[in-house]
């Protein structure tokens, strides 16, 4: 199966990213990283790309006059490489409806709770544990303009929320479960398994006839 290539959006310790390396390098996954974007120059996760030998760009909000031109020249830059599959790994801020629309269907996000439950906050786990939910978890979505971590949810892992949790140790759990998630969502991208109809996203068996662009149909 031919590659495909993603581009990883990121801003902070890049655990996410790091999965999807360890993944990559194991041939576990069929697709390459043709680069890593950052909003933070310090962020642990560019480092990580450095050490993996891959191409990483630091786009930081005060060296553009506006977040939109910031955005833009982003989209410029995953054009440029060629990217596949745009793949949101901890990207800690909302980006321009410009970069949705070129990339539909073709963007992907891992987000920390059981969507639609605790959507578009940095804290969705604490959020979860003090509202005192019994199942928490992560939800692999398609990204598209609109409200955040609206779009068409992909995958969903739950995990029970034990006696003896703090909202630590629930952020901690989720996180081991977001590490096998977020590759399966691309690995089923890359193998042209996922077939949208309206907010469903129906996951086609190994084999299947008819590999569709994901970007045709959210267009």
């Amino acid at each position: 199966m031919k590659k495909i290539k993603l581009a990883v959006m990121v801003s902070g310790r890049g655990s996410n990213l790091q999965a999807i390396i360890d993944y990559v390098e194991r041939g576990d996954l069929p697709a390459e990283i043709a680069l890593v974007v950052s909003n933070r120059a310090n962020a642990q996760a560019v480092e990580r790309a450095r050490r993996h030998g891959i191409t990483s760009i630091v786009f930081e909000r005060s060296d553009y006059p506006s977040r939109l031109a910031r955005d833009l020249a982003m989209t410029a830059a995953i054009e440029d490489h060629g990217v596949d599959l745009v793949v949101m790994a901890g990207y800690d801020q909302l980006v321009a409806d410009e970069l949705l629309v070129r990339f539909a269907g073709q963007i992907i996000n891992i987000h920390p709770s059981l969507l639609p439950a605790f959507a578009g906050g940095l804290h969705a786990q604490a959020d979860a544990w003090e509202y005192g939910v019994k199942l928490a978890g992560c939800t692999v979505h398609f990204v598209t303009p609109g409200p955040a971590d609206g779009g068409q949810i992909i995958l969903q892992k739950a995990i029970p929320v034990l006696e003896e949790d703090t909202a630590e140790t629930l952020a901690q759990r989720i996180l081991a479960e977001e590490h096998k998630l977020l590759p399966e969502g691309i690995r089923l991208f890359a193998e042209g398994r996922l077939e949208l109809n309206g907010r469903r996203v129906r996951i086609k068996p190994v084999g299947s006839d008819n590999l569709y662009s994901a970007r045709e149909l959210l267009v």
